[in-house]
């Protein structure tokens, strides 16, 4: 995938808002210049010749969002009139949920308008890296657009006491509730265990029948969990960060080698073993990986910006923006 023509942009000094500390798995370091109260444009670090870069466009979906209250996005930024951690997007690209600088889940549209708290955190919990689960299915249980909808939910990440676990709420509203990955093909009557009910973080969803990755942090194991007919849940390997494809059938993942973070790809079929390094000559971090929406490139954050990669590790990565974020594809 080419990179959209860059956008230069002007700069300005960052604020003085402190974004808060950031919880397990989220990404709240501040850009490097973050909007002024009221809107208006910020630039990144310079990049290489003295540029400055933002590398998102309407034609390569990429936004970034930062922690701080400005999100890039079409090739400029929005001020979303709140600090903004872990941006993603509905399947439809109407709407966008994050965490607030008050730790809430908030839902709003693409321009930062129609802001809604979607729940608020209790005291002492931490939430971060939300995911739009969405599903349809039709009486033989396939997934079809337009069809009966199954999943409407967004998963996030929960941390309190040190406890991490997935916890889920209605995209139209409700209480929260804790997600507890399981498996209808394990238990003590075969042998199998089940997966861990705590340590999970990260969770990601995607494909037609809202699949969820997500990754557990004491093991540093990686797992997909399927309720459209039947729990089961199905561990990966070695790794963490991670991303399902658009149709669900692949996951890119991070893991470190020789000293840097590298992100490797794997079929989500748990019976296809092989996996594929896309950065094996990585002489810098690759992380919180996000795919395009066509399932043909991935964008990665690095300690530069964002880079991107082809899906199927055909090319080396490049770096696309000098802002330091989260990075997402808007559908």
């Amino acid at each position: 995938m080419t990179t959209a023509s860059a956008v230069l942009l002007s700069a300005c000094g960052p604020d003085n808002s402190d974004p808060g500390s950031a919880a397990p798995g989220a990404t709240g370091s501040a850009a490097p210049g973050s909007a002024a109260p009221g809107g208006g444009s910020h630039a990144g670090s310079p990049a290489p010749g003295g540029k400055e870069v933002n590398g998102t466009s309407a034609a390569n979906h990429l936004t970034i969002s930062t922690g701080t209250r400005s999100v890039a996005m079409n090739g400029a930024t929005v001020d979303f009139g709140t600090v903004v951690r872990d941006l993603a997007w509905s399947p439809d690209g109407k709407k966008v949920v994050f965490v607030d600088g008050d730790g809430n889940l908030v839902t709003a549209n693409p321009d930062g308008s129609a802001k809604s708290t979607l729940a608020k955190a209790p005291s002492g919990d931490a939430w971060s890296h939300p995911t739009w689960q969405h599903a349809t299915k039709e009486l033989n249980g396939d997934g079809v657009p337009g069809g009966v909808e199954r999943f409407n939910n967004i998963v996030f990440a929960s941390s309190k006491g040190g406890v991490l676990q997935l916890e889920s709420i209605p995209a139209k509203g409700g209480t929260p509730q804790v997600l507890t990955p399981s498996s209808s093909e394990g238990g003590t009557d075969n042998g199998i265990p089940q997966p861990p009910k705590t340590g999970n973080t990260w969770a990601n969803a995607g494909g037609q029948q809202g699949s969820i990755a997500y990754a557990n942090t004491p093991a540093n194991e990686v797992y997909v969990y399927d309720d459209y007919i039947r729990p089961n849940t199905h561990d990966i390997g070695k790794g963490s960060q991670p991303a399902l494809s658009p149709d669900g059938d692949h996951l890119v993942f991070v893991r470190s080698v020789n000293g840097h973070d590298h992100l490797f790809s794997r079929s989500t079929d748990y019976t296809q073993k092989a996996e594929k390094d896309l950065t094996p000559s990585a002489t810098t971090d690759y992380t919180e990986p996000a795919w395009s929406p066509d399932g043909k490139t991935l964008a990665a954050r690095t300690p530069d910006g964002v880079s991107t990669v082809p899906a199927d590790g055909s090319a080396a990565p490049t770096q696309v923006s000098t802002i330091k974020g989260l990075p997402s594809y808007r559908p």
